[in-house]
């Protein structure tokens, strides 16, 4: 059983987390390609090819909370701060391509990527998975509104209102409250859009996209 808290406080957040490090979204720009999902990872393998060390450890914000069933070793660290962490005993060294199925696998499951810019440093540390009802950033944002601890993608959603089949989906899958329902009708609010591309990959009538923000 976690004897920990099952949840951040804003005092926690203000003190350990918002201003210590700079977050941004990484899109996940994807295609359907007849009845397969094919995920076109091509921003976030640059970063990863990049890179001179990838490892993967837990999840310690879900690990902490136990607020979803969202899978725990997802989160990347790159160069110094992976040789820090197998180290300290807390994740493994991985490949590339296994990098790239951790992030496959943890789209698949909803979470948004997030890359992380630790304070002090001028290159990305981290790259995360992440869920509002865990993890510090994305409980930041949804829940005390920090909208400046995470920066915006380059990419945002855009809909094919003829293609939409008024499934749902999408309203379930935003973690970022932009898909709402109203009166049997899935109306979205793209200015809440952090471009993270969760909603595209299942969206029934693929009538989702990302588009390059204006």
């Amino acid at each position: 059983m976690n004897d920990q808290p099952r949840d951040w406080t804003r005092e926690e957040l203000e003190a350990e987390y918002v201003g210590h490090m700079t977050v941004r979204t990484v899109p996940v720009n994807i295609r359907i390609e007849a009845k397969q999902m094919i995920l076109d990872l091509s921003r976030i393998r640059n970063l990863l090819e990049s890179a001179r060390h990838i490892a993967v450890e837990e999840c310690e914000c879900r690990h902490r909370v136990q607020g979803c069933d969202g899978p725990l070793d997802v989160c990347l660290s790159l160069n110094d701060e992976a040789t820090d962490i197998v180290d300290r005993g807390h994740g493994q060294m991985i490949s590339l391509s296994e990098a790239l199925r951790v992030l496959e696998r943890s789209h698949r499951a909803g979470l948004v990527h997030l890359a992380y810019t630790l304070e002090g440093s001028e290159e990305i540390d981290i790259i995360c998975s992440c869920c509002p009802c865990c993890c510090h950033s994305l409980a930041a944002l949804v829940r005390f509104g920090y909208d400046g601890h995470i920066i915006r993608s380059d990419m945002i959603a855009s809909r094919n209102d003829e293609d939409c089949i008024r499934c749902g989906t999408c309203v379930e899958r935003c973690r970022f409250g932009v898909w709402e329902e109203v009166n049997g009708e899935v109306v979205p609010d793209f200015t809440k859009c952090f471009g993270c591309g969760v909603c595209v990959s299942t969206c029934q009538g693929s009538a989702i996209a990302l588009t390059p923000r204006s």
